[in-house]
């Protein structure tokens, strides 16, 4: 593992990220906050269409006490994607991060896919874990069935479901065509819809068809961790938002029944990101949860 240059296709990353060797593979990594502080490490949602950019708005907030790092995962963002992108690898790559930042424990946090990989990590280096913070999640792949009922039952639009059925099983074709399909869902996860925020989205979102592909065709077809979960002994927040129409909050509350020191909140206001759209009060519950359960000994300046 090392900071070592990387090629020109893979320079191409803000200035505020390091591209970081992590198991043969070079990650865009950024870190935030006081040296010294605990380790919190964090993993977007959405393989093929998530970044670091959500986590470091929303865990950001916590750096005037922690030590965050953010990263686009393997096949994401401005990361390159050698290899498999399967649960193991994305798992061990976060264990290579958490060594390369020196940490012996960490608290483990995610939203949405996000959400999978931490509680995949807390099951797979359950001594490295000392907190996980869970949003918007699910424990198993049935939360897809109950997502096509709420798409078919949305009054918001009309959704046109060989995409829909395109981007859930990992068949889109190209990056535009994950583009396309992107946009045809993203009217159905905040609370209140918003065309041209939809659109701001579309654009912002970098695309890697393949990383997706993968992990809807592969990954989750028969995933099912809710035997594991018993056995996570880290204390657990999980947030979910009222209205969450992709992992609704009986995923959630299906979490909080499994692991044995977990805590459920659930957001009024909010859709599938009540890290967005309840700002202010989610990130009061994350960071009460973690003072409380992963002090730091530095005051907030919030």
């Amino acid at each position: 593992m090392s900071n070592e240059t990387v090629s020109p296709e893979f320079a191409k990353a803000t200035s505020e990220a390091q591209m970081v060797e992590i198991n043969g593979n070079h990650l865009a990594v950024e870190v935030l906050g006081p040296e010294g502080a605990p380790v919190i490490i964090t993993h977007h949602g959405a393989p093929g269409l998530g970044s670091r950019a959500e986590p470091r708005a929303s865990f950001g907030r916590l750096a005037d006490q922690y030590r965050v790092v953010v990263f686009d995962a393997r096949g994401s963002g401005q990361s390159e994607g050698k290899g498999e992108f399967s649960h193991e690898q994305w798992a061990a790559d976060i264990d290579g991060l958490r060594e390369w930042i020196g940490a012996d424990r960490i608290a483990m946090a995610g939203g949405s896919y996000g959400g999978f990989m931490a509680m995949e990590y807390a099951i797979r280096y359950p001594d490295r874990v000392a907190a996980l913070v869970l949003r918007d999640t699910a424990a198993d792949n049935s939360h897809s069935e109950l997502a096509r009922t709420n798409a078919l039952a949305s009054d918001r639009v009309q959704v046109d479901m060989a995409k829909f059925d395109r981007i859930d099983e990992g068949r889109v074709r190209d990056d535009d065509d994950l583009r396309d399909c992107w946009r045809e869902i993203l009217p159905l996860y905040d609370f209140e819809y918003d065309p041209a925020a939809v659109e701001r989205k579309v654009e912002a979102t970098p695309y890697r068809y393949e990383a997706h592909n993968y992990a809807f065709s592969r990954n989750l077809p028969g995933w099912d961790i809710t035997a594991q979960l018993p056995g996570v002994t880290a204390p657990t927040l999980i947030t979910v938002g009222r209205t969450d129409w992709i992992t609704p909050v009986s995923c959630s509350e299906t979490i909080n029944g499994l692991i044995p020191d977990s805590e459920l909140v659930i957001f009024e206001k909010s859709g599938h990101s009540p890290q967005i759209e309840e700002a202010e009060l989610w990130t009061q519950h994350v960071r009460g949860f973690l003072n409380r359960v992963y002090p730091t000994g530095v005051a907030t300046s919030a």
